[in-house]
């Protein structure tokens, strides 16, 4: 699997655990940033994330910040992208069997290091059920982009 990820630098830390995470899980990873802990701009690489998904380069993203919030609007505003805020496993695990998520954020000030693994793992590791129901929910939720 391949996957995207992006934080600014109030996530740094946390993204570079993730990233080694990834990859020790066979992930391939495409790190789109930032790469130091100078001030950024967590558009930018929320949004580089968010098309390396939309584009189909990727196949699900991971967006970091302090809160996580900014990155997961970020990513939202990207065409196709269904991106969830995640602080708990319960909505990890509910929000790729239910809305099939492509994206998660998490905000490295608000969730530890421990947790974050475990989050990320559950969300990686869930299926979307398929069922009917969430399917004609998810084509409703899309069609509002057009």
């Amino acid at each position: 699997m391949k996957v995207s990820i992006g934080c600014d630098h109030g996530a740094l830390a946390l993204k570079n655990k993730m990233v080694a995470h990834l990859v020790a899980r066979g992930c391939d990873v495409k790190d789109c940033g930032t790469y130091s802990a100078d001030s950024c701009d967590y558009p930018d690489f929320a949004a580089a994330a968010a098309r390396s998904v939309a584009s189909g380069e990727c196949e699900k993203g991971v967006v970091l910040c302090t809160t996580g919030i900014g990155v997961s609007i970020t990513a939202n505003k990207v065409p196709g992208i269904r991106c969830a805020l995640l602080s708990d496993v319960m909505s990890a695990r509910l929000t790729r069997e239910h809305n099939d998520t492509n994206m998660m954020a998490i905000g490295a000030g608000v969730v530890g290091e421990k947790l974050a693994l475990e989050i990320l793992d559950t969300w990686l590791d869930t299926e979307f059920s398929g069922e009917p129901r969430h399917q004609r929910r998810i084509d409703k939720l899309m069609a509002l982009e057009k």
